[in-house]
């Protein structure tokens, strides 16, 4: 299987390469792809008297940076470099590598983070106003690292830089299921690699509040089972994302997926309770009183000890999915609406948020809220965060209010890396003019936690996250799909070495689900399964839960099949040139898939876990069938028989059917081969 997988890669890659051979040397795969790159061909030679320099008006920060990025670089190439931590006493005018910055930088929203960086074959000279820059720069670098038979080098390049949007983020959902420290930091770490700046953090949810609060503590002593960050946690996570030049700001939901809120604190819920921790995954009843003055009071003092700790300018106040039943359900609610004239629950919860957008201004903070806060009611100087759509982005542009994007940027979702690299905040085919465009800050990929642990959120961020991070800082134009995949192979394989463990759990994971037996005939099936789509696995017949496993094939697919992707475009491929070289590959490849049920039945008899994914196996195999007898009908320049048409049509419908909340990748391409079979009328 695997030499004819590689000579399908190298038919894949093909066009790539002769698009590129016009140039000195290959297009270096950077992610994200530079505002401005040329090319010469010359190059800088690595050797192990390897020096930087730091010159300008420059902080701490930038020496710390400047030291990982020699870490780094002597742990890729094994040579023993002199220096070990850069300081200020590093001047030599000859070093290898000579940093200049203007001055540090400041981790707000529009601060400035362009860079220039040359390199010929003497030195290496990265320019930048701060140094935020200049690590952008860094993580370029170290992208271009090359290696041939004379050694590890860099190629000769001149690269101007800046990004297209000032706000790009992660959003990580700590409640649902808990993310450790070390999983914040690692993904911080790659944050910065991929040029994200901004981490959003979810730390309160109907599952979990997971925040130390000294003047309340019985709202993480009775709200996180434990599982909660200590204020010394959090200072350090944000000193870690500012060493790093990220911004990091909370997000604290209400009035709605308030029910950690309401274990240690009923006397603010719309209803009395009593309240237990919600271990389920949905929307629910549980919601603060906006009527009573003590839910301000209690907010005030809350907000102000949370706006303390947290120093970024932004404060996330959720806002979503308030159900009202609560408030339906309250007479005493009802009556103050109809004694302030309030005449729905969408009026009301405007009322509640121009409370606490008073309550954040005054602790000195900008408030942001998911789409539903979107009101007439509301003042200009929110953030309105887009989730349900793009539309609610649109008008809030046009009405003035600024915006951030995460609809179509759903990681949890598990949709293919193209689906989000497609969505632009601002297409081409805009409705907004220009002044409203600037209303579009950028946007955030979100990481929602219900079908995710620490042992899989890695393979669920990265590395289709890396893809979003070029949509946010690249140009409109870099939007070439084939190419965007080409990269991402390499990125994702760069971004192991912040400790990720997208590509590392994959075989412990099949392992596992072997029972320490052979993995080989396992892989060769989930490596072409993918988790079904959207929010389909809540409703294929397994209630998932918070103390659910999450250990099962479907939990070790990955959302982008490669080989399944791969598949697809040499099949595409294919049928545009009938080359027989290609014909051959694909026919060995499905040859592979066809007799693997066979080989794998014993592995699902001695695991029970996997006998879920048995009736998924034959498919794959009756699938594969199917298709080398397509190919061989393409072979011979035959139509397809009618009754043979009608038996592929029913396997192929049943190879669409998910089992085990997966779903074979290569249908679909299987599919494409039968149509090209069929007589034209």
């Amino acid at each position: 299987m695997f030499k004819f997988f590689i000579l399908a890669l190298t038919l894949l890659n093909l066009s790539f390469t002769q698009a590129q051979s016009q140039t000195p040397e290959s297009m270096p795969g950077l992610m994200p792809v530079p505002k401005e790159i040329k090319l010469s061909t010359d190059r800088f030679q690595i050797n192990t008297d390897f020096v930087v320099t730091i010159k300008g008006n420059v902080d701490e920060r930038i020496y710390s940076a400047a030291t990982r990025f020699l870490r780094r670089l002597d742990a890729r190439v094994g040579m023993f470099f002199p220096q070990d931590h850069i300081t200020a006493s590093d001047t030599s005018d000859t070093a290898n590598v000579i940093i200049i910055c203007e001055r540090p930088g400041k981790v707000i929203l529009k601060e400035d983070e362009s860079y220039k960086v040359n390199i010929d074959g003497n030195q290496i000279v990265i320019k930048a106003e701060t140094d935020l820059g200049a690590m952008h720069a860094m993580e370029t670098v170290l992208q271009l690292l090359s290696v041939d038979d004379n050694g590890y080098y860099f190629p000769s390049v001149e690269i101007n830089d800046a990004p297209r949007f000032p706000w790009r983020g992660l959003m990580i959902d700590a409640c649902r299921h808990f993310m450790p420290v070390e999983m914040v930091k690692r993904n911080l770490d790659a944050m910065s690699a991929m040029k994200l700046n901004v981490l959003h953090w979810h730390l309160s949810e109907d599952q979990g509040f997971r925040v130390e609060s000294k003047l309340f503590p019985k709202l993480h002593e009775m709200g996180s089972d434990g599982f909660y960050y200590t204020q010394a946690q959090i200072k350090d996570i944000i000193k870690y994302a500012d060493d790093r030049g990220i911004r990091v700001y909370p997000e604290f939901d209400v009035p709605g997926h308030a029910t950690s809120w309401f274990l240690g604190h009923p006397e603010f819920a719309s209803a009395p309770g009593p309240y237990k921790m919600e271990r389920n995954w949905g929307v629910f009843d549980p919601t603060f009183d906006p009527t009573k003055e003590e839910t301000y009071e209690f907010l005030d003092k809350f907000f102000g000890e949370m706006c303390d700790l947290f120093p970024d300018a932004y404060f996330h106040i959720g806002g979503d999915e308030n159900n009202g039943k609560q408030w339906d359900a309250n007479k005493a609610i009802q009556k103050f609406m109809m004694k302030n004239n309030i005449k729905d629950n969408h009026e009301l919860q405007a009322s509640f948020n121009n409370r606490i957008l008073k309550i954040l201004t005054k602790h000195g903070k900008k408030m942001i809220g998911w789409d539903e806060i979107f009101h007439e009611n509301m003042p200009k100087n929110i953030v309105i965060h887009s989730w349900r759509g793009k539309d609610a982005m649109v008008k809030a542009a046009q009405q003035g209010y600024q915006s951030i994007l995460s609809n179509g940027y759903y990681i949890d979702l598990v949709q293919h890396t193209s689906d989000h690299y497609l969505n632009d905040p601002l297409p081409a085919d805009t409705p907004l003019n220009k002044i409203e465009q600037e209303q579009i800050l950028g946007g955030e990929a979100t990481m929602w936690a219900e079908l995710v642990t620490n042992e899989t959120v890695d393979s669920r961020i990265w590395p289709r996250t890396a893809a979003i991070a070029e949509r946010f800082w690249s140009p409109r134009d870099v939007n070439d799909v084939d190419d965007m995949y080409h990269r991402l192979d390499r990125i994702s394989f760069l971004l192991e070495e912040h400790g990720l463990l997208h590509i590392k759990n994959y075989p412990m994971m099949l392992r596992r689900l072997t029972n320490n037996d052979d993995i080989t005939n396992l892989k060769t099936l989930v490596d072409v399964l993918e988790p079904v789509k959207y929010y389909t696995r809540h409703r294929q017949g397994v209630k998932y839960r918070q103390h659910s496993p999450y250990t099962r094939v479907v939990d070790a697919a990955r959302p982008d099949s490669k080989i399944g992707r791969e598949f697809e475009h040499l099949v595409n491929s294919y049928l545009k040139d009938k080359s027989k070289e290609k014909l051959e590959v694909l026919k060995s490849m499905l040859y592979v898939w066809r007799d693997n049920h066979a080989k794998i039945l014993g592995t699902i008899k001695a695991s029970p876990i996997l006998k879920e994914i048995e009736p998924i196996s034959r498919n794959l195999s009756e699938l594969a069938t199917v298709g080398i007898e397509t190919l061989n009908l393409l072979r011979d320049g035959n139509n397809a028989p009618n009754p043979w048409l009608a038996k592929a049509s029913v396997m192929i419908e049943e190879a669409k059917k998910p089992y085990g909340q997966t779903e074979i990748r290569i249908t679909q391409a299987v599919e494409n081969l039968v149509n090209a079979t069929i007589a034209e009328d």
